[in-house]
């Protein structure tokens, strides 16, 4: 009901508060409020690399070009509330056809039996004005177990470009990753007896999210 000239109350005067309070915290940077914001990583700028070990000789540089995630994050204060990635494991890519065929099969990654890696986020701790230490499990061939990655943050801003989203330039977070772990803790063993493939695969993560 459209209220009248007589009862509009001091409330109702101003009912439309909220509504103004809640799209200025959507235009203007640095505006949000209170608590965190969704974040979803853009396809598109989502690199997922690694380097492992080939025979003490030098490192195969690799990377899955598919993947996808989402995090809840407050960049002003560091609160993490969860997030994650998902890794499609066929999509390997080492520019190699025989051996990107040996990283799908079971003695690597089984990409029938497990089509995908996934990282949960349990906890984010800054170590500086733009930096953090990112703890999670890694599900990796049925298994689950604790890494850390380090991040930095390289920028919070609107985009440049128009990517659809609020007048068309979203709000956008981008960040660098870094970590490792062993491929032994996930039951992956092949060419270890003969120093053959390393144990240590190092992560290379980078990416840009945008706020929903």
């Amino acid at each position: 009901m459209t209220p009248t000239r007589n009862n509009r109350s001091p409330q109702n005067r101003l009912g439309w508060m909220p509504s103004l309070l809640l799209a200025l915290a959507l235009v203007l940077p640095g505006s949000a409020l209170a608590g965190t914001d969704r974040w979803v990583i853009d396809p598109d700028h989502f690199a997922v690399g690694f380097l492992v070990d080939h025979a003490g000789f030098a490192k195969v540089m690799g990377m899955f070009l598919e993947a996808e995630g989402e995090f809840s994050f407050d960049p002003a204060s560091g609160e993490l509330e969860g997030g994650y990635f998902v890794i499609q494991t066929d999509s390997v890519f080492t520019n190699h056809a025989e051996r990107d065929d040996h990283l799908r099969n079971p003695d690597f990654l089984n990409v029938e039996e497990y089509p995908e890696m996934r990282f949960t986020a349990t906890r984010y701790q800054p170590t500086g004005d733009n930096t953090g230490r990112l703890s999670g499990g890694l599900e990796l061939l049925g298994e689950t177990r604790t890494i850390h990655l380090d991040v930095t943050i390289n920028k919070v801003a609107r985009y440049p470009f128009p990517l659809g989203g609020l007048f068309g330039r979203p709000y956008v977070l981008g960040a660098s990753m870094r970590g490792s772990f062993n491929r032994s803790d996930f039951g992956m063993t092949y060419g270890l007896t003969r120093d053959i493939v390393g144990d240590e695969v190092e992560l290379i993560i980078e990416f840009e999210a945008q706020r929903q």
